[in-house]
């Protein structure tokens, strides 16, 4: 039996320049009201963004005193997800905490 033989000559390199670039982030921010705890600001602090109790009970100071403080900054569908995470313990645990995105400048 004669099994054919295939050869395949490459003579000519192509270069392709692929051009990355960095994805657009997003701030999310805190608002404060007047029903939400700074306990449970705290505990989303922690559970929803990984923040250090440190770090959480300072943001949360900034919600309270300054009317916002900034939880992180992420990539879109991450900043999205985040957001909705908020809305949906705050709502589950009746408070109103109010939740944004923004793009960062």
């Amino acid at each position: 039996m004669i099994v054919p033989s295939f050869e395949i000559h490459t003579d000519s390199e192509v270069d392709v320049e692929i051009e990355l670039k960095e994805p657009s982030r997003y701030v999310v921010i805190l608002h404060n009201d007047d029903y939400t705890s700074m306990e449970f600001v705290v505990m989303i602090l922690r559970v929803v963004f990984g923040k250090s109790s440190d770090e959480a009970i300072s943001i949360m100071y900034d919600v309270h005193r300054k009317g916002n403080g900034i939880a992180g900054i992420y990539t879109k569908e991450i900043a999205e997800t985040r957001v909705q995470l908020v809305h949906s313990k705050a709502r589950e645990n009746g408070f109103p905490l109010r939740c944004t995105m923004e793009r960062e400048s």
